[in-house]
């Protein structure tokens, strides 16, 4: 009898000790933020440093850093799609992207998500932030789903829930979000898919340009529904505060948490606290948008400084990217910060500067410390690594595009996560296609919804243009013509017959 007990016991230890070792996960997905914002990036080109931010540089010091890390788009809402899912952005009904939280949802539900993903390997999982694209909300007249998302001063939506397609559909135990971030409607904050008062005295009310002359701001987008205590000032500690409760909570448990964290820095409108965790951060800067650069740096000094405190700090894998590149603010450009760095436009622009972004992961112990990664990736390999280190097998039509980091991470062995990338811009419809340094950027006939109608627009040679300077634009120089159609025909088929694309 005693023989069989330790019999059993050696084969359930295993399996025990598996359980309660599984590192915790935190993605961090900046908002707007473009590797010149990050002073351990901008410190490879210049002496020059504006706005330090300590504590991702000491996360990027400690861990592996990747100097050629893209968004899958140079705006958000397209990129917060395939990052989510692991898919390309055309691989959504609206390639583009979806811009009103009142849209369908370009997630389809029996699709896999990151919240999805890690439920599965039995982590507590949790959403917080910009939630950044459709769900569905109900009509008041008729109770039925509301669609009308480019209605300025709409009553008829009960915004009070959200019905399907939220955190709580998409795989998250717990979530603590704002639909469309700070910049848009509603005006309001929702935990686990409820409106959560952000005050006793709140009514929902219209939040107008008028409202935020009171508190001195400016919408971003179009007036409309919220909170009546609404104040993007305080957006920021409010939603790192949640953060920190939910690791405080976690960390007490034995199952392991998982918590994508989308921060509302540095989005419009630029609204910075006035002091986070004891520092000052509101006129601090030559600038509001880089104040806001300095809070996102000390939301991430919040969160490392509970994982200590909770005695989880050493168990925990960190991932910090952004969703497109930084942004051209004049006065922050005035004071020489260089938000894109050495490299060419910004945010929504086909340009290097607009899918550019830094990309840290860190785990003590585990992942390589001091390290660099010249190898190009994407933001949408999150979830295929994450699989991998979970021992998930990715299955069907799902993650299509996320290639497996964890043995580059791990400093396991060299791989090539693609030999090709595909990214893409903004508002301007272009495409883009790089391998081994030659990029190829599409322009979209913007009148074409089918988004087939392509042209050759630039070609680079980033390995000596990595500024991309147009007068070096090899597109019509007749010596690159074979360049320029390998490309196009690669970017073409990739595309049309929606091969995989990732390596799990």
């Amino acid at each position: 009898m005693k023989n069989i007990f330790k019999i059993l016991l050696l084969l359930v230890i295993p399996f025990i000790g598996f359980s309660q070792n599984k590192p915790n996960v935190i993605v961090i997905l900046a908002d707007d933020i473009g590797t010149g914002d990050i002073s351990h990036y901008r410190k490879m080109h210049s002496d020059n440093i504006i706005v330090e931010t300590p504590t991702i540089d000491k996360l990027a010091k400690e861990g592996t850093i990747f100097t050629d890390a893209h968004s899958p788009a140079a705006l958000c809402a397209p990129t917060r799609y395939a990052i989510m899912t692991g898919n390309h952005c055309y691989r959504s009904y609206a390639p583009s992207g979806v811009w009103g939280c009142f849209e369908r949802s370009p997630i389809e539900p029996n699709q896999l998500t990151l919240g999805k993903l890690m439920k599965q390997a039995g982590y507590k999982t949790s959403f917080f932030g910009k939630w950044g694209y459709g769900m569905d909300f109900k009509r008041k007249s008729t109770n039925k789903l509301y669609r009308n998302p480019r209605v300025e001063h709409e009553t008829d939506v009960d915004i009070t829930k959200v019905i399907d397609r939220g955190p709580v559909q998409n795989g998250f135990d717990y979530s603590y979000m704002y639909p469309a971030g700070i910049q848009a409607e509603p005006y309001a904050a929702y935990e686990n898919g409820v409106m959560d008062p952000i005050k006793e005295d709140s009514e929902i009310m219209l939040i107008t340009q008028k409202y935020a002359d009171k508190l001195g701001f400016k919408l971003d987008k179009k007036e409309g529904l919220g909170d009546s205590n609404w104040n993007p000032f305080n957006a920021g500690t409010l939603l790192i505060n949640k953060a920190v409760n939910f690791i405080e909570e976690s960390s007490k448990t034995k199952e392991p948490f998982f918590m994508y964290y989308c921060s509302q820095a540095v989005h419009k409108p630029h609204t910075p606290s006035k002091k986070l965790n004891g520092t000052k951060i509101a006129g601090t800067t030559p600038s509001s948008h880089l104040d806001m650069v300095k809070e996102l740096d000390v939301q991430l000094e919040m969160m490392v400084k509970t994982l200590k405190k909770e005695g989880v700090y050493n168990n925990t894998l960190i991932i910090f990217t952004s969703d497109n590149g930084g942004l051209l603010i004049k006065k922050t450009m005035q004071a020489k910060h260089k938000s894109s760095d050495i490299y060419r436009g910004g945010k929504n622009q086909m340009y290097e500067g607009g899918t550019r972004v830094p990309f840290i992961a860190w785990w003590p112990g585990k992942v390589k410390a001091n390290t660099v990664s010249e190898e190009p990736i994407i933001g949408i390999d999150i979830m295929a690594t994450l699989a991998s280190l979970t021992n998930q097998k990715i299955e069907g039509n799902n993650a299509m595009d996320s290639s497996n980091l964890l043995p580059i991470l791990l400093g396991e062995k060299k791989i090539q996560p693609h030999p090709f990338l595909i990214t893409q811009s903004g508002t301007g419809k272009q495409g883009m296609i790089t391998e081994d340094g030659w990029k190829l950027i599409i322009q979209f006939d913007k009148k074409d919804k089918t988004f087939k109608k392509r042209t050759p627009f630039a070609l680079f040679n980033l390995n000596d243009n990595i500024s991309e300077n147009e007068s070096k634009n090899l597109i019509n120089n007749p010596k690159y013509q074979t360049k320029v159609k390998e490309l196009f025909e690669k970017y073409n088929k990739t595309r049309d017959s929606k091969v995989k694309t990732g390596k799990s």
